[in-house]
């Protein structure tokens, strides 16, 4: 019998592709065409990026490599990415949704056909060598990202408050210990909190001792600086679709305190690759 983690994230991906199918099913031919915030991808391509990573999972080897490879291309898992949306860039958007749904179905049939000792297997996954069931939560974290992406290109907000978001919250936040207490590394003894809003409310108060970023079981009244933010804004800038000075500029958050470390944290907060 599966494991309730198992089920939670195999429900987490079809609530995630079925939503994603669903916006996609709305769009106007050219919309497939909008740019979105990763840079050198349109709509098109995060649908074209999921199904390769589904297929490869599935078995089915890559196409090759485009080359020269494009200039927004910085990595090999980009590189792996790029071959199989550049595959599908002349394909017209309704034909990329059909191979996306049939695609994410067959994986759902692989995936709950898999013994829990498999999810418990060590292996490959973009974070280093992990169990798969945590690889499959990050699947989870990307495609939900990817969704998003979409929605903010094409103004078709929605799909919020769900186990797709919660799983991305779930690693996207304690990440900023990282963010704080190795890029910005303040002094010892700065406080920093990060207040997240919206469906899925999360705060994350950190600490800086013995040169780390510890977490704090609760917020200090006075830290040294406070982040206010929504959890949208929150994912663009830790995801890097965004950049501090953008999110700031849009006075869609708050900085309370030391404004200088602020922006610092703001601007070290990318973890994707």
């Amino acid at each position: 019998m599966p494991e309730p983690v198992q089920e939670e994230t195999i429900a987490a991906l079809e609530e995630v592709w079925g939503a994603t199918a669903a916006v996609l099913g709305q769009l106007h031919p050219d919309a497939w065409d909008l740019a979105t915030d990763c840079p050198g991808w349109s709509v098109r391509d995060h649908v074209s990026h999921m199904v390769g990573t589904e297929l490869s999972l599935l078995g089915t080897a890559a196409p090759p490599a485009p080359d020269p490879m494009p200039e927004h291309v910085r990595n090999p898992i980009g590189q792996a990415n790029e071959a199989w949306v550049e595959a599908r860039r002349h394909l017209p958007g309704t034909e990329v949704l059909a191979e996306f749904v049939e695609v994410t179905a067959r994986r759902l049939e692989q995936l709950r056909a898999m013994p829990p000792q498999r999810w418990a297997q060590l292996g490959w996954s973009p974070v280093g060598e992990a169990p798969y069931g945590e690889f499959m939560r990050i699947r989870v974290m990307d495609c939900w990202v990817h969704e998003q992406d979409i929605r903010w290109a094409t103004n078709r907000p929605g799909g919020r408050g769900g186990r797709g978001e919660a799983i991305a919250l779930e690693r996207l936040v304690p990440a900023m210990g990282v963010v704080v207490g190795r890029r910005v590394a303040p002094p010892e003894g700065t406080t920093v909190v990060f207040d997240i809003t919206g469906p899925l409310p999360q705060v994350l108060a950190l600490e800086m001792a013995g040169g780390r970023a510890n977490p704090l079981a609760g917020a200090p009244e006075a830290p040294s600086v406070r982040l206010t933010l929504g959890a949208e804004q929150f994912v663009r800038l830790a995801c890097g679709r965004a950049s501090g000075t953008e999110v700031l500029a849009s006075g869609a958050l708050e900085v309370a305190g030391d404004e200088a470390l602020g922006r610092r944290i703001l601007e070290a907060m990318n973890i994707m690759v």
